[in-house]
């Protein structure tokens, strides 16, 4: 199950991000400029993020196996259509067929570890699938992008597509909904998957989610997604095979780091906001030094901020886990997707703001002028306001989530610097308790 389920995962990314290292081709295939091109991934992540609700009720009512192999039926007609797209208009149907074949992946590979492994598991489990499912990003930004230079744009979609139809035949032999002799965690009904869906939405925990997602995770998106290649490629000069290379430090870094976070967040559950809330002013800091520094920034700095940038898939997926925490299992689908809708709304965002912002500062539409690195200066800046609405938002829903905790369950979260010096201090009073022991006896 994990394997399939896994790899499910991990062609549901190729496909999401396979745009990515295609944009200056695109670009040029389609005669567009960059607010025209970001429309691709905007309606793309636009569909993803709209159905992650609907999808999560699905799940609930249906079952992860009949959505994850939906999923990738609709990705591959995406892709097909993509294929032979012959303007940006056929192109955007392909897209949008992506997206909404994409959003039925992830919360339904959860919900399938959800019933197959256990709840003391599930934090770090989720850290790996999530973290490795990133090799399907490094799939796009290394072979994809040699592929696509050798073999041409109609040939690469339509394998792409392909890989879709292999993953629905295993999806269709291999996977279980649960394991043999256990209750499947379903809503009766339609109508009781909506009432779980309300009842969810009222939590406050779920509401942490959801800010944690958009807060950590959307920058990342927005570079991974669209932006990252042609920034580096052409406004940093490094050119598309340096390029390919250094996006897949988001990848490999993410993988490393992921379970590390997954082990934090069920070693330190009241904590988890606090973990959230360091990968967002890692990933602030180290945008600041690369978009602030006179000229071009140094390489070290560059893969710096791609490291940070990869923490923010794993602190995206805490989310998740308040979701987990804070839902039964019968409406986990619905409260994961609703917390999935938190990161890819905001990204979708961000993918606007930056092609908006590069049209506004480039001379011309040609990608020489239109890709410089000034013009990526100025539009990468721009996600600094909306990152910090995420932040607001996450605030807030921590600060209801702890009050109802201490009302329902008489547990008392303060803040973090009370902890530690309630900590230091515990400490100190052993040690001084140890060092009197001998004169006392």
């Amino acid at each position: 199950m994990l394997a399939i389920a896994g790899s499910a995962y991990i062609v549901a990314v190729l496909q999401r991000t396979s745009l990515s290292v295609a944009g200056v081709m695109a670009t040029e295939r389609f005669a567009v400029d960059a607010t025209a091109l970001s429309s691709l991934a905007v309606l793309q992540l636009v569909v993803y993020a709209a159905l992650q609700i609907p999808v999560g009720v699905l799940v609930d009512r249906f079952g992860p196996r009949a959505l994850i192999a939906t999923g990738a039926t609709v990705m591959a007609a995406g892709q097909v259509v993509l294929a032979f797209a012959p303007d940006l208009g056929v192109a955007v149907i392909g897209r949008i067929l992506v997206g909404a074949g994409d959003a039925m992946t992830f919360i339904s590979v959860l919900r399938l570890l959800g019933a197959w492994f256990s709840p003391r598991r599930l934090p770090v489990l989720s850290q790996w699938v999530g973290t490795l499912g990133q090799t399907g990003q490094l799939l796009s930004a290394l072979p994809l992008s040699f592929a696509l230079r050798e073999l041409g744009w109609p040939t690469v979609f339509a394998g792409l597509a392909a890989v879709s139809v292999v993953v629905v035949c295993a999806v269709a032999l291999g996977v279980q909904d649960a394991p043999a002799g256990h209750e499947r965690a379903r809503a009766a009904s339609l109508a009781v998957a909506l009432r779980q869906l309300g009842a969810s939405l009222r939590l406050p925990g779920t509401r942490l989610g959801f800010w944690a997602h958009a807060a950590s995770q959307a920058s990342a998106t927005m570079v991974v997604m669209l932006w990252g290649f042609p920034a580096l490629s052409v406004g940093l000069g490094y050119g598309p095979a340096a390029a390919s290379a250094l996006l897949s430090i988001v990848v490999i870094a993410g993988a490393a780091l992921g379970p590390i976070i997954g082990v934090l967040s069920a070693r330190f559950p009241y904590r988890r906001s606090n973990v959230v809330l360091s990968i967002v002013g890692l990933t602030g800091a180290a945008w600041a030094v690369v978009l602030l520094w006179p000229g071009r920034p140094p390489l070290a700095a560059v893969i710096a901020l791609l490291v940070a940038l990869a923490v923010g898939g794993p602190g995206g997926l805490i989310g998740f886990d308040f979701a987990r925490t804070f839902n039964p299992p019968a409406s986990q689908g619905a409260a994961s997707g609703f917390v999935n809708v938190g990161g890819f709304a905001t990204a979708v965002v961000l993918l606007l703001v930056v092609g908006l912002g590069l049209d506004a500062v480039s001379a011309s539409p040609d990608p020489a002028s239109l890709y410089a690195w000034e013009s990526f200066r100025v539009a990468f800046a721009l996600q600094y306001p909306v990152v910090a609405g995420a932040v607001v938002g996450l605030l807030v829903a921590r600060s209801r989530a702890r009050r109802r905790l201490q009302e329902e369950e008489g547990i008392a979260v303060g803040p973090l610097w009370v902890a530690i010096a309630r900590a230091r201090a515990a400490r100190r009073a052993a040690r001084t308790t140890r060092g009197r022991a001998p004169a006392d006896g």
